[in-house]
């Protein structure tokens, strides 16, 4: 029901969205590149090529589900990094207002901020709305390829959602 209904708001209001196609499992990472919080460019398929990279996408920063959302990856970190896994967050946020999110809450990751031409967004098919917010997801990479396609997104469990995919034997 929930797909039905953005589905036909998408259709009526195209300005809600962006009209890519949604990364799938099997894809390769997208060759977009980013700034961070501190204004360094982030290429992420060199970020993507070796190893496990999780991209997790929320829509606002310091909001409390995008919080939750980072926070469980913060809490999950010392798991993640024994997996192997290497995280970038990405919102539609500019650097300022990523950098103190960041700060605020003591993530030891990288967070993007893909204001200006949100060319990761639109790269990774995750939908915007009103070109301001967008919509949470999660990809985790493996030496360059999706092994894991999370469109719906996660909160509190992100990091345990991850964990558990590894733990699986699916990658």
């Amino acid at each position: 029901m929930k797909t039905l209904f953005a589905s036909l708001l998408m259709s009526l209001f195209p300005f809600f969205g962006n009209a890519a196609e949604k990364l799938a499992v099997g894809a390769s990472i997208p060759d977009v590149t980013c700034n961070d919080q501190d204004g360094k460019p982030v290429s992420l398929a060199k970020e993507g090529a070796k190893g496990y990279l999780l991209v997790y996408f929320y829509p606002k920063a310091d909001t409390p589900g995008c919080k939750a959302q980072g926070c469980s990856l913060r809490d999950g970190w010392a798991d993640l990094q024994k997996a192997g896994v290497n995280v970038l967050g990405v919102s539609l946020d500019d650097e300022k207002s990523q950098k103190a999110f960041r700060e605020k809450y003591s993530f030891p990751f990288r967070l993007l901020a893909d204001k200006e031409k949100k060319a990761v967004t639109e790269a990774f098919g995750v939908k915007h709305f009103t070109r301001l917010v967008a919509t949470r997801s999660a990809f985790l990479f493996k030496d360059g390829k999706c092994v894991y396609a999370d469109h719906d997104g996660h909160t509190s469990d992100q990091a345990q959602l991850i964990l558990d995919f590894l733990k699986s034997g699916k990658k």
